[in-house]
Parts: structure tokens; sequence; C-alpha cells
């Protein structure tokens, strides 16, 4: 694959992230973290992409990159952005909505099943 996942964290403990590595580590799957607290640029792009410094932002980039390989969908108006999918991203996801995503772009053989 030609793409990896990447996620926007923050240095302090965030429930949601914890979550997120959980999904990872229990599917093996690999992905790399941007700490947005060590990077003011990512920090601005995340406040940009989710109007706040919203962690998990899981985006799906090309390999070596760490922006979206597609355009996404735009911020919800009419609901929360936590696990509004979004194309090649995905903010704040429970476990339902991150392996949904994930299986929707080819990471898990099936979608959430509890």
């Amino acid at each position: 694959m030609n793409k990896e996942i990447v996620m926007y964290v923050r240095n302090h403990y965030c429930p949601g992230v914890a979550l997120a590595r959980d999904v990872f580590k229990r599917y093996n799957i690999q992905y790399r973290e941007i700490d947005i607290d060590d990077d003011p640029e990512m920090a601005r792009r995340v406040k940009e992409w989710t109007h706040h410094l919203s962690v998990p932002t899981i985006v799906i980039a090309r390999v070596g990159e760490d922006l979206p390989y597609s355009d996404f969908l735009p911020r919800p108006t009419d609901r929360s952005i936590k696990g509004y999918d979004r194309g090649p991203m995905i903010t704040e996801p429970n476990n339902r909505a991150l392996e949904n995503w994930l299986y929707k772009h080819g990471y898990l053989e099936k979608p959430y099943s509890r």
C-alpha cells in the first residue's frame, strides 16, 4: 500500500488517543504520530480542519506525507465532528467509527461487530 495512517496527537493523556492506539495495536496496524504540541504548524492545521485542537485526528496520507491523500468532506455544521467520516480523515472516533473507517479504507477485513 502506498498510503499510511497518520494520527495527530497531543503530549498529554487523551482517552480518544489511547483508544485509537489500542485499536491499531489490536489489529497490528502501523501508523505514525504527529504531536501537535511540538509543532505549531501542525497545531494550526488541526485547528483549521476541526476548529479546535481535536485529537486524535487521523488521516490516510501518502507514505512520508502528513496531509490526507485526497480531498476530505467539510466539517459538519449540524452535528459533532466526533467520529464523523470525512473520507481520508476522522476525528475523535469511538471504536465502532474507527473500525468501520479502517475497514472502508482496506486496513481491516471486516467492519465493527461486537
